[in-house]
């Protein structure tokens, strides 16, 4: 009798396997969702920050002047006579982004060109 009691497996405690559970949602935490949050709160501040006289560039290609803004939609110049109405979500960050740095190069070196035309 006393032999079984010495050879009946003994409680493991709980505590490791809390802590490694615990580690693998932290670490899924930082890597999945705090980058998927801070990318949501970029996403909205950019649509907030649409003025009307902006270039962008719709989630389908779409290239345009913002027009006109409303609370939840854009209507978008993409021709002369051509306006279109877009919801918000539409305006793709990232393509609206290359186009506003496309747009400030070509500015500075049509300035560049301008103060080289006066200096001669």
């Amino acid at each position: 009798m006393l032999l079984l009691i010495l050879l009946a497996p003994q409680q493991q405690s709980i505590l490791p396997t809390l802590l490694l559970l615990g580690g693998v949602l932290l670490v899924l935490y930082f890597m999945n969702i705090l980058p998927q949050q801070r990318k949501q709160k970029e996403a909205k501040n950019f649509r907030d920050s649409l003025k009307a006289g902006m270039y962008v560039v719709t989630v389908g290609g779409l290239h345009g002047k913002i027009v006109s803004l409303d609370e939840n939609t854009v209507t978008i110049q993409a021709d002369k006579n051509v306006k279109l109405v877009f919801e918000k979500y539409a305006v793709s960050i990232e393509g609206s982004k290359r186009v506003a740095t496309k747009e400030e190069k070509t500015k500075d070196e049509k300035q560049a060109e301008t103060k080289t035309e006066t200096k001669e």
